[in-house]
């Protein structure tokens, strides 16, 4: 047997001994708002009995992605697109990932249950009560008929996806988005307490924490810029995409690497099964069976990257992606 056959028989037998590897932990971490999902996922599949433990931890999407880039996680959730800066640091480790959306999202705007008089806001309203320079003080400000009481702003924390998100659609950049008397908390239920105490609170998350507090909070409906039309963030609104701009997808990234372990396959195949169920129950909105087949294939076939291309692409509906 030559030097070379012996090299290629040591690279096949290292090869298959990382595949399939036994392993009995699956480690999660990222966006508060997919949180839910994924651990109503580790949850139900605890109840399988197999014994692999499935830890999740919020630690918000930038957060999560810079443990996942580090080799801290299998998995990370995310409530946007992962940044380019954020592959680069990926690459930099080595780390190759499978992109998965699960579900849609919209960002709710919630007021304090005594407001009475923003029943709808335009995305310019917004604009002015988040924007750094010149932002309005007190809700007279946006309009001479409501009340002149002071507007007391919070917000996700800025390593959340949902704030990025909701920066890049109303104040177009992160370094445009007032620091001054915003409260900012990676803790959705920091925002609720802060907004359901204080008359004239406003904060935004995700859908599910709204339907989940709606008793101690209001809804501001959203003016389309488009058509105009004031929208409320449900199923079919978010589905259809009428609730604009603020409806996105939301997901979870797999590391490669992490797939030759028998838990994280048998996790991940699971999770997207019952993805549909899961966004349901936890408040979210499930996307069409055609696309969940399209990313359950997406798994299987090992896709490696993002499937975002321009700028352009993170505004598209994923039936013109997958």
């Amino acid at each position: 047997m030559n030097k070379l056959t012996i090299l290629i028989l040591i690279s096949i037998a290292l090869t298959f001994g990382n595949c399939g590897k036994k392993s009995n932990k699956v480690q999660a971490d990222g966006s508060s708002t997919v949180y839910p999902i994924t651990s109503a996922a580790a949850e139900e599949f605890g109840k399988q009995g197999s014994g692999i433990q499935v830890t999740v931890g919020i630690s918000g999407t930038g957060g999560g992605f810079k443990k996942f880039c580090n080799n801290e996680t299998d998995i990370s959730d995310a409530s946007r697109y992962i940044k380019e800066e954020e592959i680069t640091s990926c690459a930099g480790k080595n780390i190759e990932f499978i992109e998965l959306p699960i579900g849609y999202d919209g960002l709710s705007i919630v007021l304090n249950k005594e407001n009475d008089w923003a029943k709808e806001l335009t995305i310019e309203d917004l604009k002015k009560i988040y924007q750094k320079d010149g932002y309005a003080k007190t809700w007279k400000e946006l309009n001479p008929k409501w009340p002149d009481i002071e507007i007391k702003a919070f917000a996700p924390g800025q390593d959340s996806g949902t704030f990025d998100y909701f920066a890049e659609e109303i104040v177009k950049k992160k370094d445009n988005f007032r620091q001054q008397g915003v409260s900012f908390s990676e803790d959705d239920n920091t925002i609720v307490t802060g907004v359901a105490g204080t008359k004239g609170g406003i904060g935004f998350f995700g859908v599910a924490y709204y339907e989940n507090n709606k008793d101690k909070l209001s809804l501001a409906k959203v003016v389309n810029p488009k058509t105009k039309e004031a929208i409320e963030p449900t199923f079919e609104n978010i589905k259809s995409n009428t609730y604009a701009p603020l409806s996105r997808p939301i997901f979870i990234y797999v590391k490669v690497a992490s797939t030759t372990a028998e838990s994280v396959d048998k996790f991940i195949k699971f999770y997207l099964d019952n993805a549909a169920k899961f966004t349901k129950e936890t408040g979210y909105i499930p996307l069409p069976d055609s696309i969940y087949d399209k990313v359950k294939k997406r798994y299987s076939d090992k896709v490696k990257g993002t499937i975002v291309k321009s700028k352009e692409d993170k505004h598209k509906p994923l039936a013109e992606l997958y």
